[in-house]
Parts: C-alpha cells; structure tokens; sequence
C-alpha cells in the first residue's frame, strides 16, 4: 500500500497496527473510533481500515460504535512466554524463594520504557496495583527495571535517560537523572538492585538479573516486601542470598532447556 514504507525496511502500516492494540489498555477497554484515532495519532480513515483489519483476524470485537480487544491478542504475547518458558521452568525456584522468604516475588523483562511481567508468585496483595502476567510499569522507580537498565549497552541506557520524564510516584522516587544513573551503575557492579518505596509508600523490593550463557541481562527476579516487614538491611542480608541463589537456578534451568 502506497506509504506504508517509511524508510527501508520498515512498515509503518505494522507500527501503526500495534500501537492501535496498545491504545486499549486496563483504563480504555473499549474505544470508539475517533478514540483510537486520536490515542495513536492517525486519521479516523486510517483508523477504521486497522480495525476492521483486526477485527477480520479475530483481535478485535465491535458492538457497531465501540471496540475492544478479544483474547486471542494474548496469543501474541504468549508465543514469547512460551519460547522462554520462563512460566514452566522459573515457577518451581520462584515457589521455593517466596516459601524462604516468605514474600511475593516476580520475574519481569525490560520492554522500554517500562518492565512487563512474565511470571509471579505473590503471598499477600502488598500493592494498589493489581500485577500479574503482562502487567506494565515504569521501568526507572523499581528494582527490577534498575537491574534490567542496568544490563543495557552504555548507548542504549544513555538514550533511555535523555528522554525520560522520570515522574515523583512517592516523595521518596528518584527523578534526578544523575542519581539514577548512580543507581543503575551501582546495580551493574553489585549485581542487585534495592528499592525503598519509590513506586509505592510501603513496599520496598530487592531485584537481581537472570543472565544467558553469554552473561547478558535478559530479565529480572525480585522480592517484594511490605516495609513494615522489612528492612534495607533484612533485604540486604536475609533475602538477597536467597534471591540470588533463585536467579541463578533459573539461568542454569533456562540454559539447559536451550532458550539462551
């Protein structure tokens, strides 16, 4: 279709497409389609022709004014899951972590600027967001998107900083470039990252990356804790073993399966 290759090999009629599927979201679950076309920034024409399109391979459902996604979008996001089997082979080490330390923990990989889950246990609901498999959140106020920043090549992580609009969640978040990048560098050299209620007043959580055979960062495992259960140092000294024991069972568990 005539302009729909923008340079090279790159299809902005797919670009467009997707970010027609990540306008819908918890707070939009249906939209009309003058929504979608204001949300992604393209015209109602251009906008209906995606839809019907999505809603013709089953994404998509329609009442006659409004849309909504259907389930079979998360065949999309599980083909991923499912290749990394990070569910099937991480869950009985995250069991074990969440059994010692009794405390939810997580894995979440970086899809910037945010962090998406992939697999959790969780004990207690200890957040006002509700997390689970999929679940998105900013990738510069939790410890396992400072572990997973801190995996990124020095380029990449510069550009990440220079565009970043880091926002106060708490009066404790860390919104200074400078200081993050103090943060990030320091999980690089000591292999976890610690987070005292930057995203939420009361949880703190402690993140330490899962590695490939080559080393390279390719996810995140934490635990997470009320503070009134939990100190820096009870993290410190009481669960980072324990969570770094757990990350590398799932490197060795994940480069056996051959997924790394």
């Amino acid at each position: 279709m005539a302009g729909e290759t923008s340079s090279g090999t790159f299809l902005q009629g797919l670009e467009r497409g997707l970010a027609v599927i990540r306008a819908f979201s918890a707070d939009a679950p249906s939209l009309t389609l003058s929504e979608v076309a204001r949300d992604v920034g393209i015209t109602p024409a251009t906008a209906r022709r995606i839809l019907l399109t999505l809603g013709e391979l089953g994404y998509v459902r329609s009442d006659g004014r409004r849309f909504s996604l259907t389930p079979r979008v998360l065949a999309l996001g599980w083909a991923y899951l499912s290749s990394l089997d990070l569910g099937e082979l991480a869950g009985p080490f995250m069991e074990e972590l969440s059994a010692k330390t009794r405390e939810s923990c997580s894995i979440a990989t970086l899809d910037l600027p945010d962090i998406v889950y992939v697999a959790r246990v969780p004990t207690s609901r200890i957040m006002t967001v509700a997390l689970g498999v999929g679940a998105r959140l900013p990738a510069y106020p939790t410890s396992m998107g400072r572990v997973l920043l801190a995996g990124l090549p020095e380029e990449k992580l510069t550009t990440y900083l220079s565009t970043l609009d880091a926002e106060s969640l708490t009066p404790r978040t860390l919104t200074s470039l400078d200081k993050l990048r103090d943060t990030i560098d320091r999980a690089r050299v000591d292999g976890y990252a610690l987070v005292d209620q930057e995203l939420e007043l009361g949880l703190r959580s402690i993140a330490a990356p899962i590695h490939n055979a080559r080393g390279r960062t390719i996810a995140a495992l934490n635990v997470s804790a009320h503070a009134s259960r939990s100190t820096p140092t009870t993290l410190r000294t009481d669960v980072l073993p324990h969570l770094q024991a757990a990350a590398a069972q799932i490197t060795t568990a994940l480069t056996h399966r051959g997924h790394l």
